[in-house]
This record gives C-alpha cells, structure tokens and sequence, in this order.
C-alpha cells in the first residue's frame, strides 16, 4: 500500500523539479508552523514551499537529473519550488532568515547548475528581472536620444555655417 504512494510522491517532486526555475533547499528545524506559514507568504505568489522526506526528493531530484544536491537532505528538510523570479524568492528566504535564524539555506539549483548557500544570498541581493529591465532600457534610450541630437546636430552645423557664409558674402557684396 505505501509503495505506490511513495511512488507517486517522488513522481510528483520530480515534476515540480523539472517545472522549476529554480529550487533552495532549507532546514526548518525550531520554527513553528505560524512561522512557515509567514515563509510561505513571504516568498511570492511564484514559489511552493514543501516539507519534504528526504529519501524520497533525493530520488525525484536525481529523477529529474539533479545530482548535485544529494548531500543535502539530512536532517528537517524544505524545498522552496519557484517557478518566476529567483530573485524575489531568494530575497524573501534571505530575509525571513535574518529575523528566524531556525531557517538555514542548505543549497539550491538554478536552471541546473548546483548553488551553494552563499550563492543563493548573492542572487538574493541582485535587483529583479524587472528593475534590471527597466535600467537596460533606460541606457538604450539615453544612448538613442544622444544618436538621434548627434544626427541633428550636423545639419544644423551646416545651416548656421552657410547661413554665416551667405550673410559674409552679402556684406562683402554690399561694402563695395
């Protein structure tokens, strides 16, 4: 009876591995339930947070081709699943980190490369796909604004200078 329920549980997590951008493993020992349901919430619309069996997700994660984080589930284990910006998500564990201490980021994997916890706290601290965006844009603008005053400025060069030429002329004209 149990074994068809642990197969479908690892089909499951292997699923959500694969469906994910990303994934960051934590260890919840100490916090409340009131407190993981603030983590939940804290973490986005765009990311699960699931207690986990360890056993069974090092199976789907190796299922879903990650290797890299098998020496990673021992003990009390969580997996925040995200599926939109990885930033947001790691902002939000980063930060409930600092006020509960309990939670500690094991790890992760990001599009399928292994992250360690530190590089999860440095993504944490880049600005969202969003801001990034919006920056990009701004620079292509000022760079196509200064092209586009660069282009008029040559023709307006010239109509001065042959304005001045013409006006040289009439009075050089007009003097004699």
């Amino acid at each position: 009876m149990a074994r068809p329920d642990k197969a479908a549980a690892v089909a499951e997590l292997a699923d959500q591995f694969r469906s994910s951008n990303a994934a960051v493993l934590t260890e919840y020992r100490g916090l409340t339930v009131a407190q993981l349901k603030t983590l939940r919430r804290s973490l986005g619309e765009n990311a699960q947070y699931a207690v986990v069996k360890n056993t069974l997700t090092k199976i789907a994660a190796n299922e879903a081709g990650i290797t890299s984080l098998d020496d990673q589930f021992t003990g009390p284990t969580a997996v925040a699943f995200i599926t939109g910006d990885p930033v947001e998500s790691a902002k939000g564990l980063r930060d409930f980190a600092k006020e509960n201490p309990n939670l500690i980021i094991k790890g992760g994997v990001l599009d399928g490369k292994a992250l360690t916890a530190d590089e999860i706290k440095k993504l944490a601290d880049l600005e969202s796909r969003e801001v990034l965006l919006a920056k990009l844009a701004g620079a292509m603008k000022g760079k196509q604004s200064q092209a586009a005053a660069l282009f008029q400025a040559l023709p307006a060069k010239f109509v001065r200078t042959a304005e001045a030429l013409r006006a040289k002329k009439a009075e050089q004209g007009g003097a004699e």
